[in-house]
């Protein structure tokens, strides 16, 4: 099937009693054992609601096993520390989302993990590691500077060198990049993001080889990261549509990094999609499309705080992937557990400004953008 139609039918379950279309809700918490050998409860991650979005994202990604998260911290930090342990070595990326980024100043010391961070290119990142190195981080487009690394690459590095490589997709979506396919071992999502769609859910998921899902669910498994059964509906009922939601989102923020980029108050556009742009070729390799993220440095005349306040459409706000557009100070929300010395050293300024676009008429965005630079 084509992604639209997996997005609309892979993974879901008929239910004969009624004929109904939609997956039923099984809010219970306490199933019979007999005669089974996978029992559902909701902490082993395997109820019938939590398996549905597993079997649609491994479609969507090309997977064979899955785990579902409460959130995508809680995703990425069982997932690294499913394959790596006291006395072990993570490769990190520079410009990896503020969160994980403090996940490894914060947590790894604690756990006995050391860990490097690399600059955002695949031969920085495989020249980081060493022989105690057993897990690799990247991210791209990363988040919030849009950067695009190789992706074949660090996987074709990692594979050579027995190193578990993970990659954060949630920028690109499974619609737009399947790092699986590009030879990567484990593929992270924060969901709460283009998978939910609507700015009403967090989420997260891993989806990977069964036995390296195994690995990581039976960690979980202590962690107890999960997601009701509540939550799951409500987030399959919106990869339905993530197929249409990313297409429309991409096409208007293709139009609005063209529009920035040629106004006086924009220092500079961050975004794949334009010809100029350092990623742009290697994107074109990986990607089917661009994403619908963006971020713009302004001019040194134009006050950040003063364009969000004259905004009137475009709503200033955390997170990110709905069908609203909403924008953010990344060295004040996404970024802002880092020291502005880290900020500075990978190009997160203060005058910098993340966009996700959403799928309003893309000529009102515009005007409102306009309006709001004066």
């Amino acid at each position: 099937m084509k992604k639209d139609t997996q997005c609309v039918h892979s993974g879901g379950i008929f239910d004969p009693v009624t004929g109904g279309v939609n997956t039923p809700i099984y809010p219970s918490s306490a199933f019979e054992y007999r005669d089974r050998q996978d029992v559902p409860y909701p902490r082993y991650f395997n109820t019938p609601n939590q398996r549905v979005i597993v079997e649609k994202l491994c479609s969507l990604e090309g997977a064979e096993d899955g785990v579902l998260f409460g959130s995508g911290m809680a995703a990425i930090s069982t997932t690294v520390c499913a394959f790596a342990r006291a006395g072990d070595h993570v490769v990190m990326m520079d410009e990896l989302y503020g969160g994980t980024h403090s996940f490894a100043t914060d947590a790894f010391a604690r756990l006995g993990i050391a860990h490097t961070f690399a600059a955002t290119s695949a031969e920085a990142v495989c020249a980081a590691i060493r022989k105690e190195t057993k897990v690799v981080v990247i991210e791209s487009p990363t988040n919030p500077l849009l950067s695009v690394i190789d992706i074949r690459k660090v996987a074709a590095c990692c594979r050579d060198k027995g190193v578990v490589s993970i990659i954060d997709n949630t920028f690109a979506s499974p619609v737009l990049q399947n790092p699986l396919g590009l030879g990567m071992d484990v593929v992270v999502h924060s969901g709460t993001k283009y998978l939910g769609g609507h700015s009403d859910l967090c989420c997260g998921i891993t989806v990977t080889s069964t036995e390296k899902a195994k690995t990581i669910r039976d960690l979980a498994r202590h962690f107890g990261g999960v997601m009701n059964a509540q939550t799951c509906y409500l987030l399959e009922r919106s990869l339905k549509t993530l197929a249409l939601r990313m297409e429309r989102q991409t096409s208007n923020a293709g139009r609005i990094a063209g529009y920035l980029s040629e106004r006086k108050e924009v220092k500079k556009v961050f975004y794949p999609g334009l010809a100029g742009s350092q990623g742009h070729s290697l994107a074109r390799s990986q990607m089917t499309g661009f994403g619908a993220m963006l971020s713009f440095e302004l001019d040194a005349a134009v006050s950040p705080d003063d364009c969000l306040r004259r905004l009137k459409l475009i709503r200033p706000a955390v997170s990110l992937g709905g069908i609203e557009t909403t924008i953010c100070s990344p060295a004040k929300t996404s970024h802002a557990k880092m020291s502005a010395e880290e900020r500075k050293r990978i190009g997160v300024s203060d005058a910098l400004l993340r966009l996700s676009v959403g799928i309003e008429h893309v000529e009102d965005l515009i005007e409102d953008l306009g309006q709001a630079m004066g």
